[in-house]
């Protein structure tokens, strides 16, 4: 397979899970590679291993996206290096902890991660992806994101996040020559499982694996999809509730107050 066939994709969450799904799918399609995660010994086994296969450049970057300084440097290479072509928002964390047990300091992390570095990630690549007039950005959000109450509630609120950027983003971008797509997996086999404290969902019978996640994931870049869940059968149902959400927009433009929220004068006085 010849390299570099569609420029370089860097990947967050890279190691494990559904980010080195992501990279092992992109390297076969002939994107070079710049994987970033924490574990390095990790990182340079999946690259070896990648390089072999597909003779696609792998280029490794240890760094902690909670770290301001390690954010900072994939920031600049998401700014300075002109091949990269496709950002992969993958690096997250979450949890099943309600607000009356979990840790407040966890949560800020996770936000940090989940919200910030995302975010600063794609302010650091649509600039670039902008003056070329073309480029990637997968965001990968949840499907708590939009079914909140399952989990977490900052974990919830962080993939509702994600998934509301990702249309402010396609708003702002998809004239330029960007495309934005965000996908809401449902439960998937990860190790994110263990981190979140409920490992037994990895052996659930609705448990997706992480290949048949990406590979779906995949298929809606290719569809042309803006926002991608594997897991929805039926996909006139999101269709529907999207389309019921945008037309409410319009509806809160009204100087005054609903009427069900006039002061009764007469009851008062």
């Amino acid at each position: 397979m010849n390299a570099s066939t569609h420029g370089t994709a860097l990947i967050t969450g890279a190691s494990t899970g559904i980010g080195a799904i992501y990279a092992d799918r992109l390297a076969k399609r002939g994107y070079d590679l710049i994987l970033v995660a924490r574990n390095q010994d990790r990182l340079d086994a999946l690259a070896s291993r990648l390089a072999t296969q597909t003779g696609v450049s792998v280029v490794t970057v240890a760094a902690d996206l909670n770290d301001k300084a390690a954010l900072a440097r994939v920031e600049t290479i998401l700014r300075e290096n002109k091949r990269i072509t496709m950002l992969v928002n993958n690096a997250g964390i979450g949890s099943v902890a309600s607000v009356l047990n979990g840790d407040v300091d966890n949560m800020e992390a996770m936000i940090n991660l989940n919200i910030t570095a995302l975010t600063r990630l794609t302010y650091a690549v649509a600039p670039a992806f902008v003056a070329k007039g073309a480029g990637t950005i997968i965001n990968i959000s949840s499907a708590v994101g939009i079914a909140v109450e399952l989990l977490n509630g900052v974990y919830g609120a962080s993939k509702s996040y994600v998934l509301s950027f990702g249309h402010a983003l396609q708003r702002d971008l998809a004239d330029k020559g960007v495309r934005v797509q965000t996908v809401l997996p449902a439960a998937t086999a990860t190790e994110f499982w263990d981190v979140a404290g409920y490992a037994k969902q990895k052996e659930s019978a609705s448990t997706m694996t992480a290949a048949d996640l990406v590979d779906a994931a995949l298929a809606g870049l290719d569809q042309g999809e803006l926002v991608t869940i594997p897991t929805l059968h039926d996909g006139n149902e999101w269709t529907q509730w999207e389309a019921a959400r945008r037309a409410l927009a319009p509806k809160f433009a009204n100087a005054k107050a609903a009427p069900r929220y006039a002061l009764d004068v007469e009851a008062s006085a």
